[in-house]
């Protein structure tokens, strides 16, 4: 049994191999670019805190693993498209031929919802966020917020809800390949806005609005999930129609019967 595993483990290794080359390649790229990223990641916090009002940096190596974290997160984001396509690769061998096909188009997807989620992120939800956290207590206190801490909290929700819209992709894969069906997920749905709500809170600051407009979005995407499974897996379409169709012969079967039995 180990040995059957062996080549797909290395296989699992070269992809890896190959997605940790292409995000340290765009790391050491993006290390030399990393203050103009950061300018660009602290737009929507200096847009909400008071006039005169600067991000410090509490440790003396702050400033440093800073840059190394916005190098790190802005390589990830530029090796999307290679990390994508090793994880097709890695999956093809159980596809079929004309699924293997739809690389590009998976690529494409997988890499525009991560863009679309943490778009959203950026433009929408943290400057909600943040206006209500810098607000909130200012009467009381002066806001001097951490550079370091605001970048590991910003890239996480970026992260989060990159990794969030992917959810109609995930879909239409496990759809394709028959693993899922819309009955399952309309099923599934009220304990998926459970869940939704729940890593909403975990992944928003602590307020209701944002975690709102991380939850609608999602709810939506789930909405679309289940149109996507209802039209790429015809399996379920099919066999509902066969159920209709066998429930109808029956009823033919037995109003015939009863006719018989009448005369």
């Amino acid at each position: 049994m180990f040995d059957d595993l062996k080549p797909h483990i290395a296989d699992l290794r070269k992809r890896l191999m190959i997605s940790a080359g292409s995000v340290i390649i765009m790391f050491f790229a993006c290390f030399f670019f990393y203050e103009p990223i950061l300018s660009w990641m602290m737009v929507p916090v200096e847009a909400v805190l008071p006039p005169d009002s600067k991000m410090v940096a509490v440790e003396i190596q702050e400033t440093f693993f800073t840059a190394l974290k916005v190098a790190f997160f802005s390589g990830f984001i530029l090796s999307l498209p290679v990390i994508f396509w090793q994880l097709w690769l890695f999956l093809a061998p159980g596809l079929y031929d004309h699924e293997k096909k739809l690389v590009f188009p998976f690529v494409f997807f997988a890499t525009l919802m991560f863009l679309m989620g943490s778009s959203f992120a950026y433009y929408v939800v943290v400057p909600y966020g943040f206006e209500f956290l810098v607000n909130f207590g200012s009467a009381v206190v002066t806001i001097l917020p951490s550079i370091g801490k605001y970048v590991g909290f910003f890239t996480k929700l970026l992260f989060g809800f990159g990794v969030a819209f992917e959810l109609p992709v995930i879909t239409f894969f496990l759809a394709k390949i028959g693993l899922v069906d819309d009955r399952m997920l309309k099923d599934f749905f009220k304990y998926a806005v459970v869940l939704i709500f729940i890593l909403s809170s975990l992944l928003t600051p602590p307020d209701v609005l944002t975690q709102f407009l991380m939850a609608g979005p999602l709810i939506i995407l789930y909405g679309v999930s289940i149109y996507i499974a209802k039209v790429f897996n015809p399996a379920a379409v099919d066999e509902e129609d066969d159920f209709e169709d066998n429930e109808e012969d029956f009823e033919d079967e037995n109003e015939e019967t009863y006719e018989e039995e009448r005369k």
